[in-house]
This record gives C-alpha cells, structure tokens and sequence, in this order.
C-alpha cells in the first residue's frame, strides 16, 4: 500500500498534526477536510489527503485568518477551486489597501512636520466650547485653501472643529489647524478621503507625530510580516492543489 493510500483513523490524524479528535471531526463537519471514508461500523477512515488537506489549512491561517482559510478550504473541496482563489485575491488586495493607506499616513507625517518645524507635539488641543481659537476665515488663509474646501473636509468627517456659543460660528484650535494641513498636504498628493480619514485617527490617537511615526513603524512590521505568512500559505495551498 503506498503512502497515499495509508489508512488513518482520526485519532492518527489527530496526532500526526498536534489536534485534538475532537478538532479534526469538526474540521470535516466544516468542510476543511475532504469527507472521509467511513467503516462498516460508522468510523471515520482518513487518508494521506486529509493530512495534507490540514496542513495547508494551518499554512493558511497565519496569514489569512481562521474564517478565510475556513472559506477557502470549503471552496476547494467543494470543487470551486477558481472561488476559492477568488477569496486569496480578496486577501492580497485587502491587505495593498493596509499599505497604501500606511504610505498615506508616512506622506501625512513627513508633511506635517515639515510644515511645522516639529511636528504635531506643537498642536496640543481643539477649540473644544469655542471659547478660543481661530475662524474659517483665519484657517484658509493660514493652511492655503478656500474656505468652501474647509467646509466639505468637515462634512466629510475630516475636520471636527468647535462651535462658538451663541452664534455657532465654527471655531479651530491647534489641533484643528493641524489636521487641516494634514489633509491639504495628503490632497495634494490626491490620496481620496478614505484613505486620510485613518491618519487623521491614528494621528489623533497617538497624540504626537513621534508616537505616530512609532505606530506606523510598528503597522509596518506587521504588515510585512503578514505578507510574508500569506505567501508561505499560498505555497502550501498551491501544494494542496497539484
């Protein structure tokens, strides 16, 4: 009998992958494994495939997560293999978006700091009540835009200025200011809205361009390290397939 043809029961598959019984039973119900044989007294019989089948499963995860690996595994044994690399391109174009809103955030930050001479730390707060800052009027002449440009930033979510009491008249502080260069200097690059509204929140969250630059850092190791696991699991899926 070669290897391919080698009879396995599910607590051998179990431990020829470090599972549990348990796991490699709800992996079949799920469709992550090939269905298996099953004796004449109701056991599941398994074969090499199978093991292969949860090795490339494991390769997969890593890098694409649990619910899509799950997807793609299913898809393939459902002899869909062209949705199920459908779901793969999915993933990678997923995670370009990840890389190209990071590279908007690294041009957000070399731009702010340029404008300023040293960076966001020197933009501590919002006009919060509106009981100081400065008016549209005053933020248009300073950033190097129209007002009207100002207002549609607002209505898109990307400025969230104050509001002065009694006449409502918007009002900027420091930080307002600063986002407004933000997404002058991103717009100019014609990075759309949706890619600037993240760097805003990132910028906003950190509090100062350096504990920016350190998240962005940090974003990117990550991101490179997932790049990386995706392409091992796409190997072994490619494996799994021939």
């Amino acid at each position: 009998m070669s290897n391919r043809e080698r009879r396995l029961r599910t607590v051998d598959l179990a431990r020829a992958v470090g599972l549990s019984t348990q796991q490699v039973r709800n992996y079949e119900d799920a469709g992550v494994l090939p269905p298996a044989g099953r004796t004449d007294a109701g056991y599941r019989v398994f074969g090499e495939r199978h093991r292969e089948a949860l090795l490339a499963y494991r390769a997969l995860q890593p890098g694409y997560g649990a619910v899509t690996a799950t997807r793609v595994m299913r898809a393939v044994h459902a002899g869909e293999v062209a949705g199920a690399l459908a779901l793969v391109d999915a993933a990678h174009a997923a995670l370009h978006e990840e890389r190209v809103a990071l590279r908007a955030a690294g041009e957000a930050l070399e731009g702010l700091e340029g404008l300023t001479g040293q960076g966001a730390a020197a933009s501590p707060g919002r006009a919060g009540d509106g009981s100081h800052g400065l008016r549209i009027g005053e933020v248009a002449a300073l950033v190097g835009v129209r007002t009207s440009a100002l207002r549609v930033w607002e209505e898109a979510g990307l400025l969230v200025p104050g509001r002065e009491r009694g006449t409502g008249y918007r009002v900027f502080g420091p930080a307002d200011v600063r986002d407004a260069r933000v997404v002058r200097t991103l717009r100019r690059s014609h990075h759309v809205f949706d890619q600037i509204r993240p760097v805003l929140e990132d910028l906003r969250r950190a509090g100062s361009s350096a504990a920016l630059r350190a998240t962005l850092e940090a974003r990117g190791q990550a991101l490179t390290a997932r790049t990386r696991a995706m392409l091992a699991g796409a190997g072994a899926l490619h494996a799994y397939l021939e």
